[in-house]
């Protein structure tokens, strides 16, 4: 009796690729070099690694809603609105000119139109005065943000849609120019101040040392239902299921009754609507915004994207809370400077070892 032979495919096997193995030792490297020194940091000032760990998760909370603009859009329809970042940069502006001027302004190629709202506060304004002005500011933001998305969408992207995809991301860019072009006509080239209307008064302080403030606090009563509308908006909405069917099959959704272009259109002011809340809180937080914001925390946001999985929600707002922990840590024990080098490597590194982010890409069926 002959003995069976092993299978060809199993006795075939052969040892990954050396060049792999040296990534993924080099990958292996890396983390253990970046866990070294958090935990030497920690270990040497606990006090202060939480007070940065604390900014940096109200940072990535910011981020993660940005974040979330660029994945939804990506889900839907394959595309990268560079634009995004610079919509919420005028949602900033926006939340500048309302808490500032109490007013709705809209940039003119001849000058401003001024919309008098009576929301205009101050650290010293009554606590209702305040909630009243974040809460319109928030709506108005909102609206704002989501006109202009749509806009982009309607006359921009919607022509472009048969179009090779280069077409779409160089109108993207085209569009993020143009944003960036009225934000610096609008409010001019500095830095814009907002007012401290919301004040670091401690919420959580142990022996002087404060951990957590109302302003950290602000960041998540408005980021965290934000989210959770969202996700309540995609998973048991009927948008949100038409979103997802589109996301998995555009054609065969169409042929099943649903408008792919209304679905898009909808994903479009959802993503305007996230960049008027990101516009507001990082004001808000921050207490200081630029015309150049939108490109410059627009590509943190997308890396962070990128890190969670480009197309995944839960994986957007992952990715940004990782970032703003990793930009936190680097500012506040290592090189400011070396912030954004230290950020796009990070983005090199994924797309080098994981293309498909940490969460992995979109899974239509649920985020």
């Amino acid at each position: 009796m002959t003995e069976t032979p092993v299978p060809a495919r199993v006795a075939a096997r052969r040892l990954p690729p050396a060049s792999d193995v040296l990534r993924w030792v080099f990958g292996a490297l890396i983390v253990l070099g970046l866990g070294y020194w958090l935990i030497g940091e920690a270990i040497a000032d606990p006090q202060r690694f939480l007070q940065v760990s604390v900014i940096g998760f109200s940072n990535g909370m910011i981020y993660a809603l940005v974040a979330l603009g660029y994945t939804l859009v990506y889900g839907i329809i394959e595309l990268i609105n560079f634009a995004h970042g610079d919509n919420f940069m005028l949602g900033s502006f926006q939340a500048q000119s309302m808490f500032v001027d109490g007013s709705f302004q809209i940039p003119l190629l001849f000058g401003t139109l001024a919309i008098p709202l009576g929301t205009a506060v101050s650290l010293d304004s009554s606590a209702w005065q305040k909630v009243y002005s974040i809460a319109f500011t928030i709506v108005v933001a909102v609206a704002f943000c989501i006109a202009i998305n749509v806009t982009i969408e309607r006359i921009g992207y919607k022509p472009l849609r048969a179009s090779p995809r280069l077409a779409a991301l160089i109108t993207a860019i085209g569009f993020s120019f143009i944003l960036q072009g009225i934000g610096l006509a609008w409010k001019g080239p500095g830095r814009v101040p907002v007012p401290p209307i919301i004040p670091a008064t401690p919420v959580i302080e142990v022996d002087g040392v404060v951990y957590y403030t109302v302003k950290d606090l602000m960041v998540l009563a408005i980021t965290i239902p934000a989210l959770l509308l969202l996700t309540w908006l995609v998973s048991s909405t009927k948008p949100g299921k038409a979103m997802r069917a589109t996301a998995q099959d555009r054609d065969a959704s169409a042929m099943m009754g649903i408008n792919v272009d209304r679905t898009i259109s909808f994903t479009f002011a959802l993503g305007g609507a996230l960049a008027g809340v990101g516009g507001v809180v990082y004001a808000l937080y921050i207490g200081t915004t630029f015309f150049q914001l939108g490109f410059r925390l627009g590509l943190i946001a997308f890396t962070a994207a990128v890190l969670g999985g480009i197309g995944n929600l839960t994986g957007a707002v992952l990715g940004g809370i990782l970032l703003g922990m990793i930009a936190a840590y680097n500012d506040g024990f290592g090189d400011a400077r070396w912030t954004y080098t230290v950020i796009f490597t990070i983005l090199i590194l994924i797309l080098v070892f994981r293309p498909s982010g940490l969460l992995g890409e979109r899974v239509p069926e649920g985020q």
